[in-house]
């Protein structure tokens, strides 16, 4: 075997490993595209769970008002009509 020939093998086998470690490299890249994916789409239905409960928070809170609204009226009628009351004795 001639010296270029064991120059050449030598050549060839760090291309081979450089070659291995390049794949090996892109796969860990294609599965770390995935995972950050993945946890982009997990947050972004965090995100809308959140909103959700937000806005039932929200419609909640304007039917309490409501709802206190009418007690106060139905309890400023009560004292009145109490009041009409007494002054009719």
């Amino acid at each position: 075997m001639t010296e270029q020939e064991k120059i050449n093998i030598e050549l060839q086998t760090k291309l081979a490993i450089q070659d291995a470690k390049f794949n090996v490299f892109m796969q860990e890249m294609k599965d770390f595209k995935a995972e950050m994916r993945d946890r982009d789409n997990q947050r972004a239905e965090d995100i809308r769970e959140i909103r959700t409960s937000l806005q039932n928070l929200q419609t909640n809170m304007q039917n309490m008002q409501t709802s206190n609204r009418n007690l106060n009226i139905v309890t400023l009628l009560g004292i009145a009509a109490i009041v009409v009351a007494v002054l009719l004795k």
